[in-house]
Protein backbone atom coordinates (compact mmCIF):
# COMPACT_ATOMS: atom_id res chain seq x y z
CA UNK A 1 0.00 0.00 0.00
CA UNK A 2 2.58 2.49 0.88
CA UNK A 3 4.73 1.56 -2.15
CA UNK A 4 1.60 2.59 -4.24
CA UNK A 5 0.99 6.05 -2.72
CA UNK A 6 5.03 6.78 -2.98
CA UNK A 7 4.65 7.72 -6.44
CA UNK A 8 1.33 9.69 -5.97
CA UNK A 9 2.67 11.73 -3.31
CA UNK A 10 6.05 12.47 -4.97
CA UNK A 11 3.86 13.76 -7.96
CA UNK A 12 1.46 15.95 -5.59
CA UNK A 13 5.30 17.63 -4.46
CA UNK A 14 6.14 18.42 -7.99
CA UNK A 15 2.64 19.94 -8.67
CA UNK A 16 3.22 21.98 -5.43
CA UNK A 17 7.07 23.30 -6.56
CA UNK A 18 6.71 23.73 -10.48
CA UNK A 19 9.51 26.30 -10.17
CA UNK A 20 12.12 24.18 -8.99
CA UNK A 21 12.13 21.21 -11.73
CA UNK A 22 11.59 24.33 -14.11
CA UNK A 23 15.23 25.74 -12.85
CA UNK A 24 16.52 22.22 -13.05
CA UNK A 25 15.58 21.85 -16.54
CA UNK A 26 16.54 25.69 -17.47
CA UNK A 27 19.23 26.74 -15.13
CA UNK A 28 21.62 27.23 -18.20
CA UNK A 29 19.00 29.72 -19.09
CA UNK A 30 18.85 31.44 -15.92
CA UNK A 31 22.78 31.44 -15.88
CA UNK A 32 22.91 33.79 -19.00
CA UNK A 33 19.97 35.90 -17.81
CA UNK A 34 22.69 36.93 -14.49
CA UNK A 35 24.82 39.26 -17.24
CA UNK A 36 21.70 41.44 -18.19
CA UNK A 37 20.37 41.69 -14.63
CA UNK A 38 23.90 42.92 -13.55
CA UNK A 39 23.34 45.14 -15.78
CA UNK A 40 20.55 46.33 -15.51
CA UNK A 41 20.72 46.90 -11.70
CA UNK A 42 23.98 48.88 -12.19
CA UNK A 43 23.48 51.54 -14.83
CA UNK A 44 19.59 51.31 -14.62
CA UNK A 45 18.11 50.93 -11.38
CA UNK A 46 20.66 52.01 -9.40
CA UNK A 47 21.29 55.46 -10.59
CA UNK A 48 17.76 55.94 -10.12
CA UNK A 49 18.77 57.21 -6.35
CA UNK A 50 20.08 59.85 -8.12
CA UNK A 51 16.31 61.42 -9.08
CA UNK A 52 16.97 63.03 -4.97
CA UNK A 53 18.78 65.58 -6.85
CA UNK A 54 15.47 67.51 -8.42
CA UNK A 55 14.33 67.97 -5.09
CA UNK A 56 17.63 69.37 -3.67
CA UNK A 57 19.80 72.66 -3.58
CA UNK A 58 22.74 70.69 -5.26
CA UNK A 59 26.13 71.76 -4.62
CA UNK A 60 28.67 69.26 -6.45
CA UNK A 61 31.14 69.93 -3.41
CA UNK A 62 28.97 68.99 -0.63
CA UNK A 63 27.45 66.00 -2.67
CA UNK A 64 23.99 64.53 -3.35
CA UNK A 65 23.02 63.68 0.17
CA UNK A 66 24.53 66.63 1.93
CA UNK A 67 23.20 69.00 -0.16
CA UNK A 68 19.50 71.24 1.25
CA UNK A 69 16.13 69.71 0.72
CA UNK A 70 14.15 72.51 -1.00
CA UNK A 71 11.16 70.29 -2.23
CA UNK A 72 9.24 70.88 -5.25
CA UNK A 73 11.03 74.45 -5.88
CA UNK A 74 13.36 73.16 -8.93
CA UNK A 75 10.28 72.00 -10.39
CA UNK A 76 8.76 75.57 -10.17
CA UNK A 77 11.71 77.27 -11.25
CA UNK A 78 11.73 75.43 -14.63
CA UNK A 79 8.13 75.54 -14.91
CA UNK A 80 8.80 79.44 -14.72
CA UNK A 81 10.83 79.40 -17.37
CA UNK A 82 9.84 79.94 -20.93
CA UNK A 83 12.74 77.91 -22.72
CA UNK A 84 11.64 74.87 -21.03
CA UNK A 85 7.91 74.70 -22.92
CA UNK A 86 9.51 75.38 -25.91
CA UNK A 87 11.75 72.88 -26.23
CA UNK A 88 8.81 70.52 -24.95
CA UNK A 89 6.49 71.86 -27.31
CA UNK A 90 9.43 71.61 -30.06
CA UNK A 91 9.76 67.54 -28.85
CA UNK A 92 6.42 66.93 -28.83
CA UNK A 93 6.17 68.62 -32.42
CA UNK A 94 9.27 66.73 -33.64
CA UNK A 95 7.75 63.05 -32.36
CA UNK A 96 4.31 63.58 -33.47
CA UNK A 97 5.81 64.19 -37.07
CA UNK A 98 8.35 61.01 -36.84
CA UNK A 99 5.31 59.47 -35.35
CA UNK A 100 3.52 60.32 -39.04
CA UNK A 101 6.06 58.31 -40.73
CA UNK A 102 5.20 54.71 -38.45
CA UNK A 103 4.25 53.07 -41.21
CA UNK A 104 7.30 53.28 -43.54
CA UNK A 105 9.08 50.75 -42.17
CA UNK A 106 5.92 48.25 -42.74
CA UNK A 107 5.77 49.42 -46.05
CA UNK A 108 9.58 48.24 -46.52
CA UNK A 109 9.21 44.90 -44.67
CA UNK A 110 6.25 44.16 -47.44
CA UNK A 111 7.80 45.04 -50.42
CA UNK A 112 10.76 43.53 -49.59
CA UNK A 113 8.97 40.77 -48.66
CA UNK A 114 7.41 40.80 -51.79
CA UNK A 115 10.50 40.68 -53.96
CA UNK A 116 11.27 37.46 -55.59
CA UNK A 117 14.81 38.09 -56.62
CA UNK A 118 17.09 36.90 -53.69
CA UNK A 119 19.85 38.39 -54.69
CA UNK A 120 18.22 41.86 -55.18
CA UNK A 121 16.41 41.58 -51.86
CA UNK A 122 19.56 41.34 -50.05
CA UNK A 123 21.18 44.17 -51.48
CA UNK A 124 18.24 45.94 -51.17
CA UNK A 125 18.06 45.06 -47.31
CA UNK A 126 21.90 45.60 -46.69
CA UNK A 127 21.35 49.26 -48.34
CA UNK A 128 18.56 50.33 -46.21
CA UNK A 129 20.34 48.40 -43.00
CA UNK A 130 23.54 50.55 -43.61
CA UNK A 131 22.06 53.97 -42.46
CA UNK A 132 21.60 52.94 -38.94
CA UNK A 133 25.24 52.49 -38.43
CA UNK A 134 26.53 55.39 -39.52
CA UNK A 135 26.64 58.09 -36.74
CA UNK A 136 24.92 61.42 -36.24
CA UNK A 137 27.96 63.45 -36.05
CA UNK A 138 28.97 62.09 -39.69
CA UNK A 139 25.08 62.58 -40.80
CA UNK A 140 24.78 66.48 -39.44
CA UNK A 141 28.14 66.73 -41.62
CA UNK A 142 26.64 64.85 -44.85
CA UNK A 143 23.96 67.98 -44.08
CA UNK A 144 25.70 70.91 -44.09
CA UNK A 145 27.74 69.09 -47.48
CA UNK A 146 24.88 68.39 -49.18
CA UNK A 147 21.93 70.83 -48.02
CA UNK A 148 24.11 74.28 -47.36
CA UNK A 149 22.42 76.88 -48.63
CA UNK A 150 25.55 78.23 -50.06
CA UNK A 151 27.93 75.40 -50.59
CA UNK A 152 25.55 72.30 -50.42
CA UNK A 153 26.08 70.31 -53.68
CA UNK A 154 21.82 70.08 -53.77
CA UNK A 155 21.73 73.65 -53.97
CA UNK A 156 24.54 74.00 -56.13
CA UNK A 157 22.48 72.03 -58.55
CA UNK A 158 19.23 73.73 -58.18
CA UNK A 159 21.21 76.97 -58.91
CA UNK A 160 22.79 75.36 -62.02
CA UNK A 161 19.46 74.56 -63.57
CA UNK A 162 18.18 77.92 -63.36
CA UNK A 163 16.71 77.69 -59.69
CA UNK A 164 16.60 79.78 -56.57
CA UNK A 165 18.73 77.83 -53.28
CA UNK A 166 16.45 76.58 -50.91
CA UNK A 167 17.66 77.12 -46.94
CA UNK A 168 17.24 73.65 -45.82
CA UNK A 169 18.88 74.36 -42.83
CA UNK A 170 18.15 77.74 -42.36
CA UNK A 171 14.04 78.27 -41.90
CA UNK A 172 12.44 76.45 -39.24
CA UNK A 173 9.98 75.09 -41.76
CA UNK A 174 12.09 73.55 -43.96
CA UNK A 175 14.82 72.45 -41.35
CA UNK A 176 11.83 70.43 -39.69
CA UNK A 177 10.82 68.62 -43.06
CA UNK A 178 14.96 67.96 -43.71
CA UNK A 179 15.18 66.63 -39.38
CA UNK A 180 12.63 64.40 -40.33
CA UNK A 181 13.60 63.01 -43.60
CA UNK A 182 16.58 62.53 -42.23
CA UNK A 183 15.13 60.21 -39.44
CA UNK A 184 13.56 58.10 -41.86
CA UNK A 185 16.93 57.35 -44.00
CA UNK A 186 18.55 56.37 -41.30
CA UNK A 187 15.83 54.45 -39.17
CA UNK A 188 13.31 52.98 -41.39
CA UNK A 189 15.74 50.06 -43.33
CA UNK A 190 16.61 48.89 -39.43
CA UNK A 191 13.28 48.70 -38.39
CA UNK A 192 11.75 46.50 -41.15
CA UNK A 193 13.99 43.88 -39.18
CA UNK A 194 11.16 43.73 -37.01
CA UNK A 195 8.45 43.13 -39.13
CA UNK A 196 10.46 41.16 -41.62
CA UNK A 197 10.80 38.38 -38.87
CA UNK A 198 6.71 38.89 -37.86
CA UNK A 199 5.89 37.98 -41.38
CA UNK A 200 8.23 35.21 -41.47
CA UNK A 201 6.17 33.72 -38.69
CA UNK A 202 3.10 33.89 -41.48
CA UNK A 203 1.58 30.18 -42.23
CA UNK A 204 2.54 29.99 -46.10
CA UNK A 205 -0.26 27.95 -46.60
CA UNK A 206 -2.45 31.09 -46.08
CA UNK A 207 -1.20 32.73 -49.37
CA UNK A 208 -1.36 29.21 -51.23
CA UNK A 209 -5.36 28.71 -50.04
CA UNK A 210 -4.99 32.50 -51.22
CA UNK A 211 -3.85 31.93 -54.25
CA UNK A 212 -6.55 28.91 -55.42
CA UNK A 213 -9.25 31.83 -54.37
CA UNK A 214 -7.53 33.49 -56.92
CA UNK A 215 -6.82 36.32 -54.92
CA UNK A 216 -4.58 38.91 -56.43
CA UNK A 217 -1.03 40.17 -54.70
CA UNK A 218 -3.15 43.53 -52.71
CA UNK A 219 -5.70 41.34 -51.70
CA UNK A 220 -3.41 38.84 -49.67
CA UNK A 221 -1.49 41.90 -48.44
CA UNK A 222 -4.90 43.57 -47.27
CA UNK A 223 -6.21 40.43 -45.34
CA UNK A 224 -3.19 38.30 -44.65
CA UNK A 225 0.32 39.92 -44.75
CA UNK A 226 -1.09 42.76 -42.72
CA UNK A 227 -3.57 41.02 -39.86
CA UNK A 228 -0.26 38.85 -39.28
CA UNK A 229 1.76 41.30 -38.36
CA UNK A 230 -1.34 43.65 -36.82
CA UNK A 231 0.63 42.37 -32.95
CA UNK A 232 3.62 43.89 -33.73
CA UNK A 233 2.27 46.96 -35.33
CA UNK A 234 0.31 47.63 -31.66
CA UNK A 235 3.48 46.48 -29.73
CA UNK A 236 5.85 49.32 -31.48
CA UNK A 237 3.00 52.11 -32.00
CA UNK A 238 2.48 51.50 -28.04
CA UNK A 239 6.28 51.82 -27.13
CA UNK A 240 6.79 55.06 -29.83
CA UNK A 241 3.68 56.63 -28.13
CA UNK A 242 5.41 56.13 -24.73
CA UNK A 243 8.44 57.95 -26.20
CA UNK A 244 6.72 60.94 -27.52
CA UNK A 245 7.60 63.21 -24.60
CA UNK A 246 11.40 62.18 -24.62
CA UNK A 247 13.97 62.37 -27.76
CA UNK A 248 17.52 61.50 -28.74
CA UNK A 249 20.39 63.80 -28.14
CA UNK A 250 22.55 62.94 -30.78
CA UNK A 251 20.01 63.57 -34.25
CA UNK A 252 18.96 67.31 -32.81
CA UNK A 253 22.65 68.37 -31.38
CA UNK A 254 24.19 67.34 -34.54
CA UNK A 255 21.84 69.00 -36.80
CA UNK A 256 20.89 72.39 -34.83
CA UNK A 257 22.22 75.57 -35.59
CA UNK A 258 21.89 79.22 -34.26
CA UNK A 259 19.13 79.70 -37.25
CA UNK A 260 16.74 77.12 -36.07
CA UNK A 261 17.24 76.69 -32.42
CA UNK A 262 13.33 78.05 -31.72
CA UNK A 263 12.60 74.95 -33.52
CA UNK A 264 16.07 72.43 -33.22
CA UNK A 265 16.28 73.07 -29.06
CA UNK A 266 14.48 70.24 -27.53
CA UNK A 267 14.47 68.66 -24.21
CA UNK A 268 17.33 66.62 -24.36
CA UNK A 269 19.33 69.26 -25.79
CA UNK A 270 18.00 71.75 -23.19
CA UNK A 271 19.33 69.57 -20.34
CA UNK A 272 22.71 68.88 -21.80
CA UNK A 273 22.75 73.02 -22.13
CA UNK A 274 21.56 73.53 -18.41
CA UNK A 275 23.29 70.76 -16.83
CA UNK A 276 26.29 70.44 -18.48
CA UNK A 277 27.37 73.74 -19.67
CA UNK A 278 25.22 76.00 -17.06
CA UNK A 279 26.32 73.49 -14.42
CA UNK A 280 22.30 73.38 -12.96
CA UNK A 281 22.48 69.62 -12.44
CA UNK A 282 19.10 69.81 -9.98
CA UNK A 283 17.49 71.53 -13.08
CA UNK A 284 18.35 68.82 -15.29
CA UNK A 285 17.80 66.21 -13.24
CA UNK A 286 14.38 67.77 -12.93
CA UNK A 287 13.28 68.17 -16.47
CA UNK A 288 14.64 64.19 -16.72
CA UNK A 289 12.36 63.45 -14.28
CA UNK A 290 9.30 65.44 -15.77
CA UNK A 291 10.23 64.20 -19.28
CA UNK A 292 9.81 60.50 -17.79
CA UNK A 293 6.97 60.95 -16.13
CA UNK A 294 5.03 62.43 -19.05
CA UNK A 295 6.51 59.25 -21.15
CA UNK A 296 5.10 56.72 -18.31
CA UNK A 297 1.44 58.57 -18.84
CA UNK A 298 1.61 58.58 -22.44
CA UNK A 299 2.62 55.00 -22.60
CA UNK A 300 -0.09 53.44 -20.05
CA UNK A 301 -2.97 55.63 -21.35
CA UNK A 302 -2.13 54.28 -25.43
CA UNK A 303 -1.81 50.78 -23.22
CA UNK A 304 -5.34 51.32 -22.43
CA UNK A 305 -6.60 52.66 -25.44
CA UNK A 306 -4.97 49.94 -27.55
CA UNK A 307 -7.04 47.29 -25.08
CA UNK A 308 -10.11 48.71 -25.43
CA UNK A 309 -10.35 49.20 -29.10
CA UNK A 310 -7.94 46.09 -30.06
CA UNK A 311 -8.14 44.09 -26.91
CA UNK A 312 -4.05 43.60 -27.59
CA UNK A 313 -1.14 45.42 -25.50
CA UNK A 314 2.35 44.89 -24.30
CA UNK A 315 1.39 44.18 -20.80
Amino acid sequence: MQSELQPAVRTTRQLRRPGHASFRRQWPLYLLMIGPMIFFLTFKYIPMAGVVVAFKDYNIFTGVWQSEWVGLEVFREIFSLPQFYRALRNTLLLNALALLTFPMPILLAILLNELRIHWYKRLSQTLMYLPHFISWVIVGGMAIELLSTNTGSVNELITSLGGSPIPFLEKPLYWIATYVGAGVWHYAGWGTILYLAALTGINKELYEAAEVDGAARLRKIWHITLPGIKPTIIVLFILQIGHMAEISFEQPYAMQNSYVMDVAQVISTYVYTVGIESARFAVATAVGLFQSVVGLILLLTAELLSRKINNQGIF
